[in-house]
């Protein structure tokens, strides 16, 4: 959190609560008095999609960055994100971590292999679907401004959001880029929470979508 804060930008912080029963809500009253940190507690798990809706629901600024709090994705990499929004005013940007030449950590076993095929796969659905090359769509490293965030036609609740976003904002016409950022992945014994079933749920996303385009 404290390189967040510590970020020398205009900002406001949105920390969305997404049910966590672990003690998260307490450990957030801490934060109550910054005036630029926001929290939204939920009262019950909704899922990834809905959480970020809540944040953009109640967002004021003329970007918006969605940043994981298990800090999977490192917060100095915000200014990665910036770069294509000075030089090339940037509607929509993604950080990948299949562009990065830095370090990139993950667990080792066969369930990490397995979701490092799966983005692959999805990449190039994704890719397919809206006629731009995308590396790394499951990415939760977003920005997009707020005049797009109104425009854009956003339902999904769970895990599926990463690609609906990227949707609503080529069916805007919205040119998408990406730049390489850091990650340092987390186990599942470390707490990491998307499963097979989460899984399935966006394959099963990414296949409609993907007839939807081809055969309508």
């Amino acid at each position: 959190m404290h390189k967040l804060v510590s970020l020398d930008i205009k900002k406001e912080i949105l920390i969305v609560n997404d049910g966590s029963t672990d003690g998260t809500k307490q450990k957030l009253l801490k934060f109550k008095k910054i005036k630029f940190i926001k929290i939204i507690n939920l009262k019950k798990n909704y899922g990834k999609g809905y959480a970020v809706r809540q944040g953009i629901k109640h967002a004021r600024g003329d970007l918006i960055i969605i940043q994981d709090a298990d800090l999977e994705y490192n917060p100095e990499d915000i200014y990665k994100l910036l770069e294509p929004v000075k030089v090339y005013k940037a509607k929509f940007v993604i950080g990948s971590r299949v562009l990065s030449r830095n370090i990139y950590e993950r667990p080792n076993g066969f369930i990490s292999d397995l979701l490092v095929f799966v983005n692959k796969f999805f990449s190039f659905v994704t890719s397919k679907i809206i006629n731009q090359k995308i590396t790394d769509p499951q990415s939760c490293y977003k920005l997009f401004t707020y005049n797009l965030a109104k425009k854009m036609i956003l339902k999904e609740n769970g895990f599926s959001f990463c690609n609906e976003i990227i949707f609503e904002a080529a069916k805007l016409g919205v040119k998408i880029y990406e730049v390489p950022i850091s990650y340092k992945g987390r186990s599942y014994k470390e707490g990491k929470k998307i499963n097979i079933y989460d899984g399935l749920k966006m394959f099963y996303f990414l296949i409609k979508n993907f007839f939807k385009k081809f055969l309508d």
